[in-house]
């Protein structure tokens, strides 16, 4: 049976040493990184100097955006590329509850604690209470602004049925935020076909953009008209080299902008997203799942261990496991060569990148872990 990802893996700089099962919180860097950022310092910058900002790098946050769109159902002109997710994260809530006469934001019990922290501050400056709830249990009403939900949780990976809780906010006419962080890259994401209000989403995980490469927005062009971000920086602004004294947003997804673009690290993230250049999510999905799955069958009787992430589909790609020892065991993998991570107190996470992990790599990560054991 041909694999129509195994010519991607050679894309990668992977050391053959080295079974790197952290794609879940930084992505391998892909070959193309390297020299494409040799070219934007040596030539963009070096020569074309202030001329390469109406080159290209202007429109960057756009035109990265659009790319990042077909990986989660979106239509050109509604994700933006900018700033880092608890940024976007705050324009996002923000803007969702700006004009809203409604009392309540609602965010996920379990949520990666940047979007809670993120969650807090607008609630404290909007006049909104917040309302911690589990996903199976939301409870919504009239008095629900907006909720916040993470795709994929980070601890246990777990995956939201996106569909049925967007529609549960609508039904009440709430607005709903998802966080992407976890789950771009990994399966196939429909924001446009779904009805999503905002979702945001990080670049450094499964896209493989780099330590801190920018994060991305997505604002529905039928929303775009009445998103009021707070943060209105001059590159939002509809005419922003006019100078003008007043603020006026400009009409599309740029509206979603702030300051001045990471050029650097935005087009090194554009490099890094040729990798996905006539890749097929439902590719992905299908090798991420056999992939976590085979991992599982190896680890799921071994002493002391306990899987925690879902044994169906209802998973991102990642496997976490419980054990009293987590912090030992990941720092002596990491030693032998095997790296993953720990969540404190007693989790250990293994993320798999189908682009570039392989069978191979889960049964010699499974067998150090069963020697440790």
């Amino acid at each position: 049976m041909t694999d129509p990802l195994a010519h991607v893996r050679e894309l990668f700089d992977l050391a053959d040493d080295v079974v790197y099962l952290d794609g879940n919180s930084l992505g391998a860097p892909p070959k193309a990184v390297a020299e494409r950022l040799d070219d934007v310092v040596r030539r963009q910058w070096g020569r074309r100097l202030i001329r390469s900002w109406s080159e290209g790098w202007w429109e960057a946050p756009q035109r990265i955006g659009d790319r990042i769109g077909r990986l989660v159902g979106a239509a050109p002109g509604q994700v933006v590329v900018g700033d880092s997710t608890s940024v976007n994260l705050f324009k996002a809530l923000v803007g969702a509850v700006r004009g809203a006469d409604r009392a309540e934001i609602v965010v996920d019990a379990g949520t990666f604690p940047t979007d809670g922290y993120i969650a807090a501050s607008a609630a404290e400056l909007t006049g909104l209470s917040l309302r911690p709830a589990d996903p199976d249990d939301l409870r919504l009403d009239e008095r629900t602004a907006v909720v916040l939900l993470n795709h994929v949780d980070y601890r246990t990976g777990r995956l939201l049925d996106m569909a049925a809780l967007t529609e549960r906010a609508h039904e009440v006419g709430a607005k709903v935020v998802w966080d992407l962080c976890h789950s771009v890259g990994v399966l196939p994401i429909e924001l446009d076909a779904l009805g999503v209000d905002l979702a945001v989403g990080c670049t450094y995980k499964f896209l493989n953009g780099g330590p801190g490469s920018p994060a991305f927005l997505y604002v529905p062009s039928a929303a775009q008209p009445g998103f009021r971000q707070p943060l209105t920086g001059w590159t939002g602004h509809r005419e922003p080299f006019a100078m003008a004294a007043e603020y006026t947003p400009d009409a599309g997804i740029a509206r979603a902008r702030a300051g001045t673009p990471d050029i650097l690290s935005m087009l090194a993230l554009d490099a890094a997203l040729d990798v996905w250049d006539g890749v097929e999510l439902a590719d992905v999905r299908a090798r991420g799942l056999a992939l976590t799955a085979r991992f599982m069958e190896l680890v799921r009787d071994l002493p002391g261990v306990e899987v925690i992430t879902p044994a169906d589909e209802g998973r991102g790609h990642q496997v976490s496991l419980r054990h009293p020892e987590a912090a030992r065991l990941m720092a002596e993998l990491i030693a032998g060569g095997v790296i993953g991570d720990h969540r404190p107190p007693d989790v250990l996470r293994f993320g798999f990148a189908p682009l570039y992990n392989t069978f191979e790599e889960a049964e010699r990560a499974a067998k150090a872990l069963a020697e440790l054991l």
